[in-house]
C-alpha cells in the first residue's frame, strides 16, 4: 500500500519505519496505526529484511501519544473505545511477533501510545533528551495498547504501577536505569549507536536470533521449569541447523562465520 503518515524503506537487510507527522508530534491516529500494521506485514513477508528500526520524524518526538481527538470522540462509548484499543493492540502485536528483531530508536517524546509502541519492539535505544511515560491517567483513562502488560514484563510491576498511577514523564536516563531503554546515546550519536547495535545483531546466526526472541517472548508467562523445557526444545532445533554447523566450524577455524539463516 502507499503510505501517507509513515516512511518505509529497506536497505542492507534493515527495514526502517518512520512515523512522519512531525507537525502533530507524530501522534498515532487510526490511519497511522493502519499504515504501521501494513508496514509490519510487509517487513515480515520480505525475506530480505532481517531487522527493523522504528523511529519518529523530526527532533522533538518519537511518538508523543495517541490522537486525543479520536479518543475524545469515543467518550461515553465503552464498546467504541474497547474496539479502538483492540485494534491498536492487534497492530502492536504484529510488531512484537515480527519474527525479526526490532529496535525503537527513541529520538524525543515517547508518551502514551508512543511508549507502548516502543515497548512492543524487541529492544529500545534512546537519546539523552528523550522523555518516556504513560500519562493516560491524567486524562482519566488508562493505557490501551498493551502498555500496562508490557511495561510490567519489561521493568517489573512496581515500575508499571508508578508510571501508570503517577502519569509522570521520565527522563531517558531513568528509563535506561530501570531497563526500559537498553542503550542510551547523546542525540548526535543515536543513529550511530543504534546502527552499531544492529550490526552486532545481524552478525549473529539468524535462526538463533529468532529462537532467542521467541524463547523470551513465550517464556514470559511460564514458570521456570516449563521455560527450561521450552529452552531444551529450541536448543535441540538449533543444533540441527546449518547455521549451528557453520558457527561452530568458524569458531574452530578462527574465522568469521558465514550464516545463511538455515
Amino acid at each position: 500500500m502507499s503510505y501517507e503518515n509513515i516512511l518505509y524503506s529497506v536497505d542492507g537487510g534493515v527495514c526502517r519505519v518512520t512515523i512522519n507527522r512531525p507537525d502533530k508530534m507524530n501522534a498515532l491516529n487510526h490511519q497511522t496505526i493502519t499504515e504501521l500494521g501494513a508496514a509490519f506485514d510487509a517487513a515480515r513477508a520480505d525475506d530480505s529484511v532481517r531487522a527493523l528500526v522504528l523511529t519518529g520524524a523530526g527532533e522533538k518526538a518519537f511518538v508523543a501519544g495517541a490522537d486525543i481527538g479520536e479518543l475524545h470522540a469515543q467518550a461515553g462509548n465503552a464498546q467504541g473505545a474497547a474496539d479502538l484499543a483492540a485494534f491498536g493492540q492487534g497492530v502492536f502485536r504484529k510488531l512484537e511477533d515480527l519474527g525479526k528483531p526490532s529496535i525503537a530508536m527513541i529520538n524525543g517524546f515517547a508518551l502514551g501510545g508512543g511508549c507502548e509502541l516502543a515497548l512492543a519492539c524487541t529492544l529500545r535505544t534512546a537519546s539523552t533528551n528523550a522523555r518516556l511515560g504513560l500519562p493516560e491517567t491524567s486524562l482519566g483513562i488508562i493505557p490501551g495498547y498493551g502498555g500496562s502488560q508490557r511495561l510490567a514484563r519489561v521493568a517489573g510491576p512496581g515500575v508499571a504501577r508508578e508510571w501508570i498511577l503517577t502519569g509522570d514523564m521520565f527522563p531517558a536516563e531513568e528509563a535506561h536505569r530501570i531497563g526500559v531503554v537498553n542503550r542510551l546515546f547523546s542525540p548526535e550519536k543515536l543513529e550511530e549507536g543504534t546502527a552499531k547495535m544492529l550490526k552486532s545483531i545481524l552478525a549473529k546466526g539468524p535462526v538463533a536470533v529468532r529462537f532467542g526472541m521467541e524463547l523470551v517472548l513465550r517464556g514470559w508467562d511460564m514458570d521456570q521449569t516449563d521455560g527450561e523445557t521450552l529452552e531444551t526444545e529450541y536448543f535441540g532445533k538449533a543444533a540441527e541447523t546449518e547455521d549451528m554447523r557453520e558457527g561452530m566450524a568458524a569458531f574452530l577455524e578462527k574465522r568469521k562465520p558465514d550464516f545463511t539463516g538455515k
